[in-house]
């Protein structure tokens, strides 16, 4: 019985860290859509898990995913994105030269 609760506590973390990751996702696109920037490879890549107070103060996971973007097509720049639970915290983007 133990073994089927971990094995079903452990398929739900990761379908839900999957849903979490195309959130993640989307809010990288979005934010590259809005500064008028490529979106590289259309993905994100997990690279930060901690435990965290969302604002009604429960314990929820806080994800950190790195993506790339470009803003001539030659180079290759950092952003991230922050998911406190389900929402994006916030969406940073390394700086980068406007082109007109």
């Amino acid at each position: 019985m133990l073994l089927l609760t971990v094995l079903g506590l452990g398929g739900w973390f990761w379908l839900h860290s999957i849903r979490i990751l195309e959130l993640a996702r989307e809010a990288g696109r979005r934010a590259c859509n809005r500064m008028d920037v490529q979106f590289l490879d259309d993905t994100v890549a997990s690279s930060h898990l901690a435990l965290a107070r969302d604002a009604n103060g429960r314990r929820v996971l806080r994800r950190t995913y790195r993506f790339e973007f470009s803003e001539t097509g030659d180079s290759r720049r950092e952003g991230k994105v922050v998911m406190l639970g389900d929402r994006v915290e916030r969406v940073a983007m390394e700086p980068y030269q406007i082109l007109e």
